[in-house]
């Protein structure tokens, strides 16, 4: 019987970043849940100041990032059979993360994704993503059930099988043989299936992690606003309390430059950011501070405050280089830096 420390869950893509000057960032705060947008002139022929080809997906990031954490890790992804596919096998074996759990897809291509960023001192970007063989990710019940696992780390699921597959997730994890906990980082289709059709997993969440955004949305579709200036909603405290009433045991919620909070039920800590001198890449921000967090939490056993600090550490560091990952600390440079 394998045993894992942790085992991530989700997406693993091929990522195409692409720089460019010509990019405007338009401020729209009326909107809560996209208070900025990233525009370009209709029509027009937008030019590459420079292009970078490298591997990306929330559950590929996680692995690689908690391996060099000296977790032992595993990956659960499904992929094409294709060069994409040997290159995250490659990639896998490189950072010592088990590769026991990839599921090969027959028909679809390995996902990518085509990041544009601006090139520009804070190189804002958006993502236009092509799911491909992520979409048909499957549960494998037999080959999770003969694993001893301590953290399944689940980011973002697609495709028409993820509530089943999403709940099969949870249902492993939590019966009653099992003592696995669950770090939760939900993608864009759970956040729209909204708190009604996610309560069975939000009351079996371990640790829930959210942007500020992406916070916003979720407590969005829970609550009724009414007659109230729903600007109230932009304040992180009051997204952390009413995620807490849903059923985690910790929320998270980020706030880029502002940094981040950590709810238990008992104390709200707060961290802030790293100040970073030259931002190169803002890609994989979020999974590199979900899986510092992670990792923070499981060496201290469980103090949610030093491990706030392992999280923005971490992802302090990967936005220094470009790509999700050529940023991610190993244990000994992430002590080094929070002098453990």
């Amino acid at each position: 019987m394998a045993t894992f420390d942790v085992v991530t869950i989700g997406g693993a893509v091929r990522d195409i970043t692409f720089y460019t000057s010509q990019g405007k960032v338009f401020a729209t705060p009326d909107d809560l849940t996209a208070q900025k947008l990233l525009a370009f002139e209709y029509g027009a022929k937008i030019y590459a100041q420079r292009a970078h080809y490298e591997l990306g997906g929330g559950a590929l990031n996680a692995a690689v990032s908690l391996s060099r954490l000296r977790l032992k890790t595993a990956a659960l992804v499904r992929l094409g059979n294709d060069q994409d596919a040997a290159d995250v096998r490659l990639r896998f074996k490189r950072e010592q993360v088990c590769p026991d759990f990839i599921q090969v897809d027959p028909k679809a291509h390995t996902g990518f994704s085509l990041i544009v960023a601006l090139d520009k001192r804070e190189h804002e970007h958006v993502a236009f993503l092509y799911r491909g063989a992520n979409e048909n990710l499957t549960a494998p019940l037999g080959s999770l059930k003969q694993s001893t696992i301590g953290w399944l780390y689940l980011t973002a699921l697609s495709g028409p099988r993820w509530p089943g597959a999403l709940k099969q997730f949870f249902q492993i994890a939590k019966s009653k043989q099992r003592n696995t906990k669950i770090v939760w980082n939900p993608g864009s289709s759970q956040l729209q299936a909204g708190r009604r059709n996610l309560d069975f997993c939000l009351r079996h969440t371990d640790v829930l992690i959210l942007n500020k955004d992406e916070a916003i949305e979720l407590v969005l579709s829970g609550i009724t606003v009414g007659r109230r200036n729903p600007s109230y909603l932009n304040r992180p405290l009051y997204l952390l309390n009413i995620l807490k009433e849903w059923g985690p045991k910790v929320v998270i919620i980020t706030d880029g430059t502002k940094g981040a909070w950590a709810y238990d039920g008992a104390r709200i800590h707060h961290q802030h950011a790293v100040p970073v001198k030259r931002i190169a890449d803002t890609t994989g921000v979020g999974d590199a501070f979900g899986s510092g967090f992670l990792a923070g939490f499981v060496n201290t056993k469980g103090d949610s405050k030093q491990a706030l600090r392992w999280g923005v550490q971490n992802a302090g560091s990967v936005c220094t280089q470009v790509g999700a990952q050529n940023g991610l600390l190993t244990l000994r440079e992430l002590k080094g830096k929070i002098k453990l």
